[in-house]
């Protein structure tokens, strides 16, 4: 029963942190430590300041711990994803830091928010099958979040890809205006990451998710506030970024409750 609670303490946490990385590019913190990974010597000071950066690090350090803690405890195939997912996620977060600096491609972003979501999905189903609320193959459920019909992780990868690229200075850009300013690239990330969006819904439908479809709806209209606002205020969009991770984290809550209906 104890990996039980440390499972859902550690999916409160993975999920919380998702979303302070949202605050943290919302409002213009990403580099407010510079690339010094992952700590500074006065990170516990900063994070008192209620700086998100500080806190959102600090977060995943607990994370960290915890995962550790289940996988010596709990030592099976989803709780070595999970904490493989965890590892992954601090090297790549690392490089995201770089990213923001103009010193990797944005790609690295993509991949950094890929093992972020999977290690939220690796807890939340072991403290799915701890509450002995059904038990589902994790491998399984991986595939079918990278393959045809959804393929989930390409949308993820995919804003994580807009996000790498706007570099929390640009704008997106409206396609209708002329600007100077507008970044190709940006745009046509942007776009792919509409158009997987799109095929998405479609597959949601034909696997007649709605619990997922609403969500769906409700994230793809927090997506439309987070373009508008990111062209209204590039480096400080506000709270749309992190309302857009809770409603992904909500999406795919939806779809595993979806899967075991």
């Amino acid at each position: 029963m104890i990996v039980t609670y440390l499972s859902a303490l550690e999916t409160i946490l993975a999920g919380t942190t998702i979303v302070f990385g949202g605050i943290v590019e919302g409002y213009g913190y990403g580099l407010s430590l510079g690339t010094n990974w992952p700590y500074t010597n006065d990170i516990m000071q900063l994070a008192a300041k209620k700086d998100p950066e500080a806190i959102h690090r600090i977060l995943a350090t607990l994370v960290g711990i915890f995962s550790l803690v289940i996988l010596i405890i709990h030592p099976t195939l989803i709780s070595i994803i999970g904490f493989v997912s965890v590892v992954f996620t601090a090297l790549l977060g690392m490089a995201t830091l770089y990213v923001l600096a103009g010193k990797l491609p944005s790609v690295f972003q993509g991949l950094h928010d890929i093992a972020a979501y999977t290690t939220f999905v690796s807890y939340f189903l072991i403290m799915l099958q701890g509450l002995g609320i059904f038990k589902i193959d994790i491998v399984s459920f991986l595939i079918s979040a990278i393959v045809p019909p959804h393929f989930l992780y390409f949308v993820i990868f995919m804003g994580g890809v807009v996000t790498g690229t706007r570099r929390m200075k640009l704008k997106i850009g409206r396609p209708w205006e002329r600007d100077k300013e507008r970044n190709s690239w940006l745009q046509a990330a942007w776009t792919i990451h509409g158009i997987v969006a799109l095929i998405f819904i479609i597959a949601v439908v034909l696997l007649h998710y709605w619990l997922t479809l609403i969500f769906t709806a409700l994230e793809i209209i927090v997506g439309l506030w987070v373009w508008d606002s990111s062209n209204r205020n590039p480096l400080k969009p506000g709270m749309s970024i992190g309302l857009h991770q809770l409603f992904s984290i909500l999406v795919v809550v939806a779809i595993i409750l979806n899967s075991i209906s």
